[in-house]
């Protein structure tokens, strides 16, 4: 049997956030875990001890109620975790604050903006008060036709802290593919961008807009975000306004979260589609932050102060997943753009001029960078880089030895499967 191409040193199993819980769940438990099966194991059986020592050591903010878990007499179906609980997703996404960055964005044509945790809650209260103005309140459905950039995390994290649902889709869709999408949740506002760039490219968004609307049942109201278009202009939009006349007039305030039920639907996300009309998939405000804490936390042990990068669009759970790192106090590197424009290096030198500490990618991203005759570990210092995550498709055994040969010896790679059925992993 050949040997591991990667084994961490005691140091850092020992400096993780899981072994110290595995220290927490031992104290509470009065029992010796001699390994990750062990512990795993005690956590499957123990449901309940288990999902609320998650709670308590990834500190979320919110009300447990009386009881954990009814477990509908051991049924899976129409068992509910927390069934008194109040929580509220945004609440915990911000309850850091100070002048740290949370946000660090660049674009394809290489434009970078930051937006501390002080900033950033500032923008999501203007937002709320704007879109609470716009008449939306809790269960109503906020849409968001979007790149990855920061003002789809404001739009997301205002709609949420009202109670509203929020569901994106990535702007290279097209028409009918939004409409399948949006048109069965029948949101009260849209928000979408002038365009995108991609590719050297500048693609206009509002013309397919302009398709949508009419098909969205219930739309009030478009606010339309300046991105990449020379002037913003939405007058053949219907109700549509440009985003700082929406939130003009509103000062910076306290945000206000509504604690809602903990299984109260946070998400609306979709299946692929192949088999017909994509299918509405909901996640709830309690469950999502649980998961991604224990995934974030113990998993991927992703700390504060860390700068986390995933390549995604907004169309991908994997968005959702990696906006929820605010809440370990972690940076958010956002990329929005093509990956190999205007060269395969963006990417690294992105995240290396950030150091960044967690990098997520698909497998065909990997498999291109080989193809590509890229050595990431030649040109770029990648010093901080702790963790590499592939996912989309299997990582084939190739991949695994050009990674460690070609980007960093020292790094854990892992191959993680996980689904929009979930919104996390099965494999982490």
């Amino acid at each position: 049997m050949s040997a591991p191409i990667w084994t961490p040193s005691q140091q850092q199993i020992e400096n993780s956030q899981l072994y110290d819980f595995k220290r927490v769940v031992e104290e509470h438990s009065s029992l010796t875990f001699e390994n990750y099966q062990s512990l795993w194991e005690w956590s499957v059986s123990n449901k309940e001890k288990f999902w609320d020592l998650v709670w308590d050591y990834c500190g979320v903010v919110g009300e447990k109620g009386d009881r954990i878990l009814d477990d509908n007499g051991g049924s899976m179906y129409g068992s509910r975790f927390y069934p008194n609980g109040k929580i509220n997703y945004a609440e915990n996404l911000l309850k850091f604050d100070g002048d740290d960055a949370a946000i660090i964005f660049r674009d394809e044509v290489g434009a970078e903006r930051q937006l501390t945790r002080d900033a950033l809650r500032v923008r999501v209260s203007k937002w709320q008060q704007a879109l609470r103005d716009a008449g939306v309140k809790k269960g109503d459905r906020v849409a968001g036709y979007m790149p990855n950039m920061p003002e789809t995390i404001i739009a997301t994290l205002a709609a949420v802290s009202l109670g509203a649902i929020w569901s994106s889709a990535s702007p290279d869709f097209g028409v009918q593919g939004v409409i399948d999408r949006f048109g069965q949740i029948e949101p009260k506002v849209l928000v979408t961008v002038d365009g995108y760039y991609y590719n050297g490219k500048v693609i206009d968004v509002l013309a397919k807009v302009k398709d949508v609307q009419p098909a969205l049942k219930g739309l009030e109201k478009t606010v339309v975000v300046p991105f990449a278009g020379s002037s913003l202009d939405v007058s053949s939009l219907e109700n549509a306004v440009a985003e700082d006349v929406f939130v003009d007039g509103f000062d910076a305030a306290e945000v206000y979260f509504e604690r809602v039920e903990f299984n109260h639907p946070l998400f609306i996300m979709f299946s692929s589609g192949t088999t017909g009309v994509p299918k509405c998939i909901v996640h709830g405000h309690g469950g999502t932050l649980l998961q991604h804490l224990k995934e974030h936390k113990l998993q991927c042990d992703i700390k504060p102060d860390d700068k986390v990068f995933y390549f995604t669009t907004c169309g991908w759970m994997m968005w959702n997943w990696l906006i929820s790192s605010l809440s370990c106090d972690a940076t958010l590197l956002l990329y929005d753009g093509s990956p190999f424009y205007p060269d395969g290096n963006v990417l690294w030198d992105y995240t290396s001029a950030h150091d960044c500490t967690f990098f997520g990618t698909s497998a065909k991203y990997i498999e291109a960078m080989k193809n590509g005759g890229l050595a990431p570990k030649n040109t770029h210092d990648l010093k901080s880089l702790r963790a590499i995550a592939s996912t989309g498709s299997p990582l084939v055994h190739a991949s695994f030895d050009y990674v460690h040969d070609a980007i960093k010896q020292d790094v854990h790679l892992a191959s993680i499967s996980g689904g929009t059925d979930i919104v996390s992993c099965f494999m982490l």
